[in-house]
Parts: C-alpha cells; sequence; structure tokens
C-alpha cells in the first residue's frame, strides 16, 4: 500500500516517514469508541503530512502540524504540535477530520 507512495522519498526519509505513520496508527488504534478515529486512507495525502512534520521537526525542534504556521513563540505553539488537540477544534465537530485532514472520524 505505501511502497508506490514512498518511492519519491529518499531511503533515509522513507524509514523516518514509515516510523511516523506507525505512531500516528497506533494512536490512532488506542482510541475508544464513541471516540474513535483513523488515519486519511489518502497514502499520499498521509506520506506528504508526515515528510511536512518531519521537516518541521528538522528545521524548528518540534513536529509542528504543517498545515498551521508557528509564530517562533514556543509557548504559543505547543498547540501546534503533532497531533494536536482536534477533538476540541470545530472543524472536527463540522468536517469530521481534523485541520490537515490526517485524521478522519471512522
Amino acid at each position: 500500500m505505501w511502497g508506490d507512495v514512498l518511492r519519491r522519498f529518499k531511503k533515509m526519509d522513507k524509514q523516518r516517514i514509515i516510523e511516523t505513520i506507525k505512531r500516528w496508527q497506533n494512536f490512532a488504534d488506542r482510541q475508544e469508541a464513541p471516540e474513535k478515529f483513523k488515519i486519511n486512507p489518502d497514502t499520499e495525502r498521509v506520506a506528504l503530512l508526515a515528510e511536512g512534520i518531519l521537516n518541521n521537526e528538522d528545521n524548528h525542534g518540534f513536529k509542528y502540524c504543517p498545515c498551521r504556521l508557528a509564530s517562533g513563540d514556543k509557548v504559543a505553539d505547543v498547540k501546534l504540535i503533532c497531533p494536536c488537540n482536534f477533538k476540541a477544534q470545530k472543524i472536527w465537530q463540522e468536517k469530521g477530520e481534523c485541520w490537515c485532514s490526517l485524521f478522519v472520524k471512522n
């Protein structure tokens, strides 16, 4: 499933991306009903989000969500670390997905 999507990444990046996606999957699997959610089935999107988050970690020291801009204020930006507290956000209530669509309702 991930082979075709990961083909464009360097070998080292592929391993980091796979490890990140596995952590996200474990996070989603630990959720209990009725709050259950899953990783977006769009594997291309998920791999690109993983790449963006890992780039943010390399550049800023934290795994900031790639779809939201960090201000540089580490105290304020803590809420941008992925996974964020997406269940408290209006977009989760309305659309059933987090800010970047990494996690979606089952």
